[in-house]
């Protein structure tokens, strides 16, 4: 059953957000199509262009993404803490950048600021405006809506684009986030349409990897090979006039205790690309892969997942879980606050989504920065099905 979005969206547990959309029918509307015979692949740059544009005018930051063939992935961060600091002056601002008529509303009420009526207008109309723009909803429908209509007109057809409303995946603490980013970097190479990260297109690892050989002076055939392939000249060359946001560095990536997630950028590029080894080898080299990616990544050892769990993970993220991704104390902790923020669940006590799949893949611990309180055992069992109950 469908949930409104208040109910999947806590920003008070957690300001990481899996979101995805995908295109009506699955139709592949964003690449080359073998219905119409026609190639789509430059709507894929048009994604990328106003997502990064969206992303300076909103407090929301872009972690990652990867634009497909029929649907996007992207992975949020909500800068709560920079909408809160933001002037009055630089919502408006910000806002009418977004929406060009509402100027107007703006200069009447500052012609009647001798009334108090006009006064509170302009006090409400601007807090409104800052909630907004630290609001997931409208980030998406700014985004998704603009595409749709550049779309339809381009086809010179009218209805829908998007096969619907948005989806959404809180991601709780550090291994959802890490492994999610991950599972979004490598849509590519899993759907088999990439055998590298470089030739991963349209996807922010590709992205960071290019940033990163901009800095390099003397650089890899690799590097220089990524700096001038076709796909990436809207990477390489000159922004447009409108300005886009950078992504968020991977040294920014923080949990909701504010600690760093033990991941560099460095780290995270040979993780991927292990990662991908794993994935094209045969059965007969993937056990030593398996072995040598969890022998060699770091990463995996502080965050604590095995590299059998790593690729379960990486190869069906979305399936395993709902609204929530993260460890078993996370869900349960996500749960309790959702239904204390006042949630009408029709079966508040009911077994939640994940959990069997959060003990599959991370195990029974936490999280390495778990909440302070932990869920009493009576709230746990109070939780489990019968079926869990009987493990």
């Amino acid at each position: 059953m469908t949930r409104a979005r208040y109910q999947q969206v806590s920003l008070d547990d957690t300001p990481y957000y899996h979101c995805i959309s995908r295109c009506v029918r699955r139709a592949y509307l964003c690449g080359d199509d073998p219905v119409s015979g026609q190639n789509f692949d430059h709507r894929k740059q048009w994604l990328v262009t106003r997502i990064k544009q969206l992303s300076s005018q909103f407090s929301i930051d872009i972690c990652a993404y990867a634009v497909m063939s029929n649907h996007y992935h992207l992975v949020l961060f909500v800068n709560k803490k920079k909408a809160e600091s933001w002037s009055d002056e630089e919502v408006i601002q910000h806002w009418t950048e977004l929406f060009p008529r509402n100027a107007s509303l703006i200069k009447t009420l500052r012609m009647n600021m001798k009334s108090r009526a006009a006064q509170k207008q302009l006090a409400s109309t601007v807090s409104l405006w800052r909630e907004r723009l630290m609001d997931i909803s409208w980030f998406m429908r700014c985004l998704n809506e603009s595409i749709a209509r550049r779309a339809n007109k381009e086809d010179e057809c009218s209805g829908r684009f998007w096969e619907g409303r948005f989806k959404s995946q809180a991601l709780l603490d550090e291994k959802a986030v890490v492994t999610c980013m991950a599972y979004v970097d490598l849509n590519p190479v899993r759907a088999g349409i990439s055998e590298s990260l470089e030739a991963s297109d349209f996807t922010s690892v590709q992205e960071r990897l290019i940033n990163h050989a901009k800095k390099v002076k003397n650089r890899s055939y690799r590097q220089h090979r990524l700096l001038t392939r076709k796909n990436t000249k809207h990477l390489v060359g000159r922004q447009t006039v409108r300005k886009q946001a950078k992504l968020r560095p991977m040294a920014e990536l923080a949990t909701m205790s504010d600690d760093a997630l033990p991941v560099s950028q460095q780290s995270y590029f040979d993780l991927l690309e292990n990662t991908c080894k794993a994935l094209h080898s045969n059965e007969q080299d993937k056990r030593r892969n398996l072995e040598a990616l969890e022998m060699k990544q770091k990463i995996l050892q502080d965050l604590g997942i095995s590299a059998d769990s790593w690729m379960k993970s990486i190869t069906a993220f979305q399936k395993h879980y709902s609204i929530a991704a993260g460890s078993e104390d996370s869900l349960l902790h996500f749960h309790e606050s959702r239904i204390k923020s006042g949630v009408d669940f029709k079966h508040p006590h009911k077994w939640i989504r994940g959990i069997a799949s959060s003990k599959l893949l991370y195990g029974t611990e936490g999280s390495l920065n778990p909440s302070p309180t932990r869920p009493s055992f009576s709230l746990l069992l109070s939780l489990m099905s019968p079926d869990d109950l009987t493990d």
